[in-house]
C-alpha cells in the first residue's frame, strides 16, 4: 500500500514482523484506470504533504480486521486524519482499522469496466459498515461504468447519504466535500480538485511543473530586467561623473585665465 507514514518502532527499535496482506488482485483494466488512480493520490499526497497526521494511500486492502477477510476491499484512494506516524505500517501492506484505531474518513473508487457496478451497488454498504466518513465515486466516461458521472455519500447514524452535487451549463459537475475541504470537480472526463478557500485548482504533476517552469522563466526576466536597470544606472551614473569632472575642469581653466 503506498502511504506517507512511516514505520512503527518497538521499545528495543526492532521492527515487530507482522503478516502482511496480500496485495489487491489486478483488475483487467487496469492500465486504463491507473493514470487517474495515480492523479488524485498525487495530488492529495502534495495537498497534505505539510501535515503529519494526515495519511493518503492507494494500492492496498481496507479492512476492520488483518484475520477476517470477509470485508477485505481495495479503494483506489484513501485519505485518513488525526493518524500518527507509523499507524500504517509498511510491511503490512494496508489500513487495517482495528490497528490504526479508526478509519479513513475519505475513501474513491474510480470506475472501471471489471467492477464500475459494484462501486456503486455492493461497496457502499462495505464502507459504511466500515465506517468510512465520505464515499465517492468518479467515472471518467461520464456513467458508462458508474451510475453517474461524479457520485459522493456521507455517513450519517451509520448509513450513507447522497452529497449535493451541482451540475453546471457547460457539463461540469462538482460536489464538495467536508472531510477535505475541497470540491471535488468532474469536468471533460477528468477528476479535479478545487479548493474554495485558495480560490484555485490543486494542480497536478504536470501543471505543477508547468508552473514551476513559468516561474523560473518570470524570475530569469526579472532578472534580466533588473541587470539592465542596473547597467543603464551605472551608465547614468558614470556620464553624471564625467559630466561633473569636465565642468570641473572647465571653472579651473576660467579661474587660470582670468586677469589679475
Amino acid at each position: 500500500m503506498t502511504t506517507k507514514p512511516a514505520l512503527q518502532s518497538q521499545p528495543d527499535g526492532q521492527q515487530a514482523q507482522v503478516e502482511a496482506l496480500p496485495n489487491p488482485r489486478r483488475k483487467p483494466d487496469a492500465m486504463r484506470q491507473m493514470p487517474y488512480i495515480s492523479r488524485a493520490y498525487l495530488i492529495l499526497e502534495e495537498h497534505f504533504s505539510e501535515r503529519s497526521d494526515v495519511l493518503v494511500g492507494s494500492e492496498g486492502y481496507l479492512c476492520q480486521f488483518s484475520d477476517d477477510r470477509s470485508d477485505y476491499v481495495a479503494p483506489d484512494c484513501v485519505v485518513a486524519f488525526g493518524v500518527a506516524p507509523g499507524a500504517i505500517r509498511d510491511d503490512r501492506n494496508g489500513y487495517v482499522i482495528s490497528e490504526v484505531g479508526k478509519p479513513p474518513e475519505f475513501v474513491l473508487e474510480v470506475a472501471s469496466a471489471s467492477t464500475g457496478r459494484m462501486d456503486y451497488t455492493v461497496k457502499p454498504g462495505i464502507y459504511a459498515g466500515l465506517g468510512v466518513t465520505e464515499y465517492w465515486r468518479f467515472d471518467r466516461t461520464g456513467g458508462r461504468y458508474h451510475d453517474a458521472p461524479l457520485a459522493g455519500d456521507r455517513l450519517v447514524d451509520g448509513v450513507y447519504v447522497p452529497i449535493e452535487l451541482t451540475a453546471t451549463d457547460d457539463g461540469m459537475v462538482w460536489g464538495h466535500s467536508q472531510v477535505l475541504g475541497l470540491d471535488l470537480c468532474w469536468e471533460r472526463g477528468h477528476l479535479r480538485f478545487y479548493d474554495p478557500m485558495a480560490g484555485e485548482y490543486l494542480p497536478d504533476l504536470a501543471e505543477a511543473k508547468a508552473q514551476l517552469g513559468a516561474a523560473v522563466v518570470a524570475l530569469a526576466d526579472a532578472e534580466a530586467r533588473a541587470d539592465a536597470e542596473a547597467q543603464r544606472a551605472n551608465a547614468e551614473a558614470q556620464r553624471a561623473n564625467a559630466a561633473e569632472a569636465e565642468l570641473r575642469r572647465l571653472r579651473e581653466q576660467l579661474r587660470g585665465e582670468a586677469p589679475e
